[in-house]
């Protein structure tokens, strides 16, 4: 996965994505979204064949990028977790 930051500040980070689609933007948002320093997390893709853009905001206390890592690592921790629960049935 290519990522390239198009703004960085202490508050607000925006990715262009390179090669994903709504599928898992929307997971991605969704759990960054479910943190309590987060004030927005949004992603636009302008075209339907563009990569995704991807705005987060913070409430100041956490860097944003922490925050997007953070959550993609509970993300790879859920899908671990169905991965074990379908390999034991």
């Amino acid at each position: 996965m290519n990522i390239k930051i198009l703004e960085l500040q202490k508050d607000k980070v925006k990715l262009l994505i390179q090669g994903e689609g709504h599928t898992f933007m929307n997971a991605l948002t969704e759990e960054i979204l479910s943190d309590p320093d987060v004030d927005v997390a949004k992603y636009l893709i302008k075209f339907q064949f563009s990569d995704p853009e991807l705005l987060v905001t913070t409430n100041g206390k956490r860097a944003p990028l922490e925050i997007i890592a953070d959550a993609c690592r509970r993300i790879s921790q859920s899908c671990d977790e169905l991965l074990e629960s379908i390999a034991s049935k």
